[in-house]
């Protein structure tokens, strides 16, 4: 997979996650999955096309996804729930967004699906590719994420 089309999955999430929910942000080594069970609780996932056609996935653990929705909604949320699952697609709609940006400046064009919301320990993320599945870990004060780029050979 080329490195050039993962980068800006990274730095849209730092930038989205810290504008968004005045969070600090760590990224920790990428790593290539050989499974389909998500490392969290809850997974916004879209697909995308163009280049190459693709996925991107957002996995957060619940305790981290309740400090990130609670900074940006300005109250205490304390489950998983139907407005804990929109902010994961909006934030997942938002991350991509970012990342086309900065892939369209360097010519690479990308359109992307509504994303779909997937709840639940151990749950299965489907990529729509069939590529190599890239996972970077992210780390914050209030609990652990991972992004994962799956893009077609």
């Amino acid at each position: 997979m080329d490195v050039k089309l993962v980068n800006p999955f990274i730095n849209a999430t730092l930038s989205v996650l810290e504008t968004m929910a005045f969070i600090e942000v760590r990224a920790g080594k990428p790593y290539v999955k050989i499974d389909n069970v998500a490392v969290g609780d809850i997974t916004g996932i879209l697909g995308l096309t163009g280049v190459a056609n693709g996925t991107i996935a957002v996995t957060f653990e619940e305790r981290c996804i309740l400090t990130i929705v609670s900074n940006m909604f300005g109250e205490t949320m304390e489950k998983l729930d139907d407005d804990i699952s929109d902010a994961v697609g909006e934030l997942t709609n938002m991350i991509s967004g970012q990342a086309r940006r900065e892939l369209e400046l360097m010519g690479k064009v990308f359109k992307a699906a509504i994303p779909s919301v997937v709840t639940g320990r151990s749950h299965s993320i489907r990529h729509y590719s069939e590529g190599p599945k890239l996972a970077i870990p992210f780390n914050t004060d209030g609990g652990d994420f991972t992004i994962e780029v799956c893009f077609e050979r």
